[in-house]
């Protein structure tokens, strides 16, 4: 008999690819979906699917009951957020229900998807998962809200000896990205004559690689850790001159400070309180002032085996797919 797993967004993005290489592995995958009619691709894929959201505990229990695992991957990545309860009701009280219902019935195994993004400003350093920033730093709903799931959510479940394992991935990139970050790739296929941010920049991974570290997290990975799961780490003036390298699109040479970017970010935020809607929101202008979410993975390569492919394949697949849906 296969081992039973439950997912919640699966079908986001690093669901999606999550999903075929559980059922490939031969584990029987049940997610938590809004609309199954829409997930239709997840049952061909081989999952089997139940109606529910985050605030269904029904569902929720019925569906996790005999669980072997639990991966907890739904969550709402956005910047310039107006609706910062809903953020809040999905990326805090969604994992707060889905792991206190997974320690309640006993998984064996409850992996809790976070991310780099609750270290804040690294100030280009690499951290590893030992670093902790106050919630203060965090800059964006996004980042608070899953500061709080991180804190305290995951890492209480943790000290009382609930088999929690936090996985935190960096920038998650690949075909079919859809996610805020994907706007510096457009900026670049787009030819901005003048960027932010030359200092600051992401740890780049593609979505396959990331799929995989979360089965190894389950398959390896020890309760009560933490695995950061993410790609090298590069400035944003970096990632012109790999896309210019992969493309032969000229890259802009010319870069603002980045305490253009705050004054731009403060401008923005007057404007957003007069209910004007901008391009670029404050919190993701925020982001361009010398902002670094570095962090390493050397603990995850170390312990899981896990391993990424190299930086330029990642960049090209998702250009690539910019360049044909744009």
């Amino acid at each position: 008999m296969s081992s039973k797993v439950f997912v919640t967004g699966a079908s986001g993005f690093i669901g999606s690819h999550l999903i075929p290489k559980l059922v490939e592995r031969g584990y029987e995958a049940v997610c938590l979906v809004r609309e199954p009619e829409r997930a239709a691709g997840l049952t061909s894929q081989g999952a089997r699917l139940v109606k529910g959201d985050l605030t269904s505990a029904d569902a929720i229990r019925g569906a996790m009951e005999g669980a072997d695992a639990v991966f907890h991957l739904a969550g709402w990545y956005a910047v310039g957020v107006r609706d910062a309860q809903r953020m809040q009701a999905i990326n805090v009280e969604g994992a707060r229900t889905v792991l206190e219902m997974a320690a309640e019935l006993g998984v064996p195994k409850i992996l809790h998807t976070s991310t780099v993004g609750v270290f804040g400003n690294t100030h280009g350093q690499l951290v590893d998962e030992s670093y902790r920033a106050p919630k203060a730093e965090m800059t964006s709903s996004y980042e608070q809200t899953k500061w709080e799931a991180h804190y305290e959510v995951a890492e209480p479940l943790q000290r009382r000896g609930t088999p929690v394992i936090i996985l935190q991935p960096g920038g998650v990139t690949g075909a079919g990205d859809q996610s805020p970050h994907v706007m510096v790739f457009d900026m670049f296929l787009h030819r901005t004559p003048v960027m932010l941010g030359a200092r600051s920049g992401l740890t780049f991974a593609h979505v396959d690689d990331i799929a995989e570290g979360c089965i190894l997290a389950f398959e390896r990975g020890k309760p009560g850790e933490s695995y950061i799961l993410a790609g090298e780490a590069l400035t944003y003036r970096k990632v012109f001159e790999i896309c210019e390298k992969i493309t032969g699109i000229h890259a802009t040479n010319a870069w603002l400070p980045g305490w253009g970017a705050a004054g731009l970010s403060g401008m923005a935020g007057l404007m957003e309180r007069m209910g004007m809607q901008m391009a670029f929101s404050s919190e993701a202008l925020a982001a361009m002032n010398d902002y670094t979410y570095w962090a390493s993975a050397d603990k995850a390569a170390r312990e899981l085996g896990w391993t990424r492919r190299a930086t330029e394949e990642t960049l090209k697949d998702i250009l690539a797919y910019l360049q044909t849906t744009r």
